[in-house]
């Protein structure tokens, strides 16, 4: 394993990453979703894979673009309006224009982001962005072992707990099968946060498409070193247990606090995904695999409390 980290002003590297460890033979989801934005750094079996993808379900292009803008507009919330210092970027992908680093430090140039990533590709290209400036760090992990990505030391090097911190799982969720237990996944991180932190994400939905072109599309990724797992808007709300949702609560992404006039119903019915961030509050919470699904609608009218889903334990 390999991990690109920054320290005392430049960016080191941790040996022990094989290239061979890299696989080529099957499509990596991180690397579907560069080709979908409009990246080149893919194998033909990414590209492939893609294409048939979006022979399948052609919005899946758009649904890229809206959430990568949603992962922007989120950051400049977390930072500008909500005074977050310190971000954990979990399922970075391949870098784009406007990476979460780039998009805080306009705002406020001493936030730290630790990114955090399974695909040693994704270091290779992140490692080249990162500016040694101590601010930014990159590091393998998996969100399978949310403890041992808290636990990492240079995790801990740069984000301090007892400060609030905002835990980015932006289009990763839906990559973590029901029996990964995503509930148990986002209680750790629940548990390590203080109050006044944050959780943002962002989830694949099938709620507005045809069962035929999601059924294909979805089979594209049975064949991918992670499966797509589609998720309906009360499951997806029950991931925010233990924090209150801000406005406007858990919506389509580009209704999620628009800079810009948003789509029309024509348009946002192409867009298959959900985004949503929670504040942690400060009374006590505990999941409990007895607790339901929380209300929250979809048009942005939240609960005080989402809680976490019991059908998930």
């Amino acid at each position: 394993m390999i991990s690109y980290f920054t320290t005392g002003g430049r960016v080191t590297m941790q040996p022990g990453f094989s290239p061979s460890e890299i696989d080529t033979s099957r499509p990596h989801p991180a690397r579907l979703y560069s080709y979908y934005l409009g990246g080149k750094d893919n194998y033909m079996v990414d590209r492939e894979a893609a294409m048939e993808v979006l022979r399948a379900a052609p919005d899946v292009r758009a649904m890229a673009q809206e959430n990568r803008a949603f992962l922007q507009r989120m950051v400049r919330f977390l930072v500008g309006k909500a005074g977050i210092r310190q971000l954990i970027d979990i399922g970075t992908g391949i870098p784009a224009a406007g990476n979460v680093h780039e998009v805080a430090q306009q705002i406020a140039p001493d936030v730290r982001v630790a990114y955090v990533d399974n695909d040693p590709i994704v270091h290779v290209h992140a490692c080249a962005l990162l500016t040694g400036d101590g601010y930014t760090s990159i590091v393998l992990g998996d969100l399978r072992e949310p403890e041992a990505i808290i636990a990492h030391p240079r995790v801990r090097e740069l984000i301090d707990f007892s400060q609030p911190v905002a835990v980015l799982l932006v289009a990763i969720l839906h990559f973590i099968k029901d029996d990964e237990n995503p509930v148990r996944i986002i209680a750790a991180f629940h548990d390590a946060m203080p109050p006044g932190s944050y959780l943002a994400l962002s989830h694949g939905t099938a709620d507005f498409h045809a069962e035929a072109a999601v059924s294909q599309a979805t089979a594209v990724y049975d064949r991918a070193t992670a499966p797509l797992v589609l998720r309906g808007h009360e499951q997806i709300g029950g991931f925010f247990g233990g924090f209150d949702l801000v406005e406007p609560g858990l919506v389509q992404v580009p209704l999620w606090r628009p800079e810009l006039k948003p789509p029309g119903s024509r348009e946002l019915a192409k867009i298959g995904i959900y985004g949503g961030v929670g504040r942690k509050a400060a009374a006590p919470w505990r999941a409990s695999p007895s607790v339901g699904c929380g209300r929250v609608t979809q048009h942005g009218e939240a609960p005080p409390r989402a809680h976490l889903a019991g059908w998930r334990s």
